[in-house]
């Protein structure tokens, strides 16, 4: 089979203790399952009722698993490491004890702070990458509007100038990245001192970036009398150790079934495919017109597939749209804004995006190859699935990584290593995903009623460099068939790329040359010149070398290169003896770039045809 058998969800939730992280702790408590009953609201579990008011205008009542056995211990001020099923609702779990440790604008006792504390940042939330901490910041900002709690992102990509302003007027609780939180820190214009609550969200996937030396500066600057809390939805040996050494008798929660190794949320229907490189895209294209589909989050592994994939979607018909490294910040933020108001329906993105998107409607995630770990995997399907909703995978694996998903398989206990074997137009595809009988690769006129992405708006950042923002497509004049910005590339003076590309051809290779000369014309065509070209000899006009190129315009290669033998030009004087009045002339070897001559032509300046006169002018130029 290749849907996974349903689990069944679990009706009890594991609450366990772990103390052993401090050296000096309680001796170990044994592990306690807390049946759930019926979800409690906010307001039962202590939450300020302007945080309750503003949860519940967004439709948000009652607390999941892991909010109801995180926040009694949060709001008390303990530190907690919180671990749960990707989807299951941890931002809220330390964001609401954030919020609720702090002193807003509109609490009382505001105005009574002194001038050096007020509006500095009570609360640091650090993230691993820029996506997530746009949604973790969206998130608090909505959880403590009705308090005029002021939250600020900071991440790289945007300018620094609206950063350090914001930060300026006042901010109580910073979300960032570790890069742009240290830069802002080093200037002077994050200050820490007065952090109360310290959380490290998604840690796993900040160790595997390499930020463990960047978090340890971090925390170096915040007050070590603070809570800490840290989520993730895996707990490896190194968190263990990160906890052990910056928390103090930190409680493990973890909201799953003690039963249940799975890390995985049931209510995700999983397919596993194997597929031909060459049929993916029919294969996509039949999926993306299954009956009840949402949103779609299609996930590849490099930045030229995921370009590629989503051009081609495009060229089908699909509202489709792309996030990934090459593309500049704002180009990512239109696009993930397009997503979200439902403007493109289809998001091809790298795994950039695997832990940053956190929207509703996501009812199809799509891996176009193989996932690289179990890891990678779990946070791809993960963006389906979300707060209680169900959702569909579809992982198309390729015959050269078999091996791979055999592991992955292995590792999350999954019941079929085995992919099918699948194409386009397999009947399972249509009775597995409810794709109505007789569905082609091209979406129809009639169902393409999405906006698109160019009806999304690119904001202004304030970015610099090449990228800047800018979304190249393909058939635009400035990028290749595939989409990519040419002039990114290669952002070399004309001149410059023309004597490179001289140098490296062999002179004698006139093919080579005149396929180099047709490339560079392709790539970046130039206006014809008007004006009249006149040749020089020691700074004089040749006129009658003119005249004599004029009247020999018609002569051959072999004529010419037994002119260049015999010494004699074409006017019957010695070419090697200047002519009267005359100032010596040079030889020049001909061919190479454009229109000249052919390999081992060498002619005397002014003696030849005006075919010469053409190339020796492309040259001086």
């Amino acid at each position: 089979m290749e849907c996974a058998p349903s689990l069944g969800l679990p009706t009890e939730q594991a609450l366990t203790t772990e103390t052993d992280l401090q050296t000096d702790a309680t001796p170990d408590v044994d592990m306690m399952t807390v049946p759930i009953e019926e979800p409690k609201t906010f307001a039962e579990l202590g939450v300020l009722p302007a945080t309750v008011q503003a949860l519940a205008a967004d439709g948000i009542i009652t607390a999941f698993p892991i909010q109801e056995l995180t926040l009694p211990l949060a709001l008390a001020g303990n530190d907690l490491i919180g671990q749960a099923k990707t989807g299951t609702g941890k931002t809220l779990g330390f964001g609401i004890p954030a919020l609720q440790r702090l002193i807003a604008p509109v609490d009382e006792g505001f105005d009574e702070q002194d001038d050096k504390i007020r509006g500095k940042p009570q609360a640091l939330i650090v993230v691993p990458t820029r996506e997530l901490g746009i949604q973790v910041a969206s998130d608090l900002e909505k959880a403590g509007r009705f308090r005029g709690v002021r939250v600020l992102c900071v991440y790289g990509g945007r300018a620094y100038e609206p950063q350090m302003e914001a930060l300026q007027k006042g901010i109580e609780v910073v979300v960032g990245t570790p890069g742009r939180l240290i830069d802002l820190a080093r200037q002077g214009h994050l200050s820490l001192k007065h952090v109360k609550t310290l959380v490290l969200d998604e840690a796993d996937e900040m160790l595997d970036m390499g930020f463990l030396p960047d978090v340890e500066r971090i925390v170096a600057l915040v007050p070590p009398v603070r809570q800490t809390m840290l989520f993730s939805a895996t707990m490896p040996g190194q968190i263990v150790a990160l906890a052990r050494r910056y928390m103090t008798q930190p409680t493990h929660i973890r909201a799953i079934n003690p039963n249940d190794d799975s890390t995985l949320v049931d209510a995700i229907e999983q397919h596993v495919w194997r597929a031909h490189s060459m049929d993916k895209q029919e294969v996509i294209a039949r999926i993306l017109q299954a009956d009840g589909r949402g949103l779609t989050i299609i996930f590849c592994r490099t930045k030229r597939n995921a370009q590629r994939v989503s051009d081609d979607l495009v060229d089908r018909g699909f509202a489709a749209a792309s996030v990934h490294g090459d593309l500049g910040q704002g180009a990512r933020e239109q696009a993930l804004r397009a997503f979200r108001n439902g403007k493109v329906d289809v998001l091809v993105a790298t795994d950039v995006a695997a832990r940053g998107i956190d929207v509703a409607d996501v009812t199809h995630v799509i891996n176009w190859e193989c996932p690289e770990d179990e890891k990678t995997y779990l946070h791809r399907i993960g963006r389906t699935g979300r707060a209680g909703n169900s959702g569909v995978a579809v992982t198309l694996v390729d015959w050269d990584d078999l091996h791979r998903w055999k592991m992955i398989a292995q590792a999350l206990g999954l019941p079929f290593d085995e992919p099918l074997e699948t194409y386009s137009n397999s009947p399972h595809i249509y009775a597995g995903l409810n794709i109505p009988v007789g569905t082609k690769g091209r979406l129809p006129k009639a169902s393409q009623k999405r906006a698109g992405l160019d009806a999304e708006v690119i904001e202004d950042l304030g970015e610099t460099g090449a990228s800047a923002g800018r979304r190249p497509r393909a058939g635009d004049k400035h990028s290749d068939k595939n989409g990519h910005d040419k002039h990114k590339r290669d952002e070399r003076p004309r001149g410059e790329k023309a004597e490179k590309s001289h140098g490296d051809r062999h002179s004698g290779d006139k093919h080579a040359t005149d396929q180099g000369a047709d490339d560079q014309a392709e790539r970046a065509p130039r206006e014809p010149r008007d004006r009249q070209r006149r040749r020089t000899r020691s700074g004089s006009p040749a006129e009658a070398g003119a005249e004599t190129g004029t009247s020999t315009s018609t002569s051959t290669a072999t004529s010419a290169v037994a002119t260049a033998v015999d010494g004699t030009g074409p006017g019957g004087h010695d070419s090697a003896e200047p002519g009267e009045g005359d100032a010596p002339r040079r030889r020049r070897r001909r061919g190479g770039r454009g229109r000249g001559r052919g390999a081992g032509e060498v002619a005397d300046d002014g003696a030849e045809g005006s075919g010469g006169d053409s190339a020796a002018g492309d040259g001086a130029e």
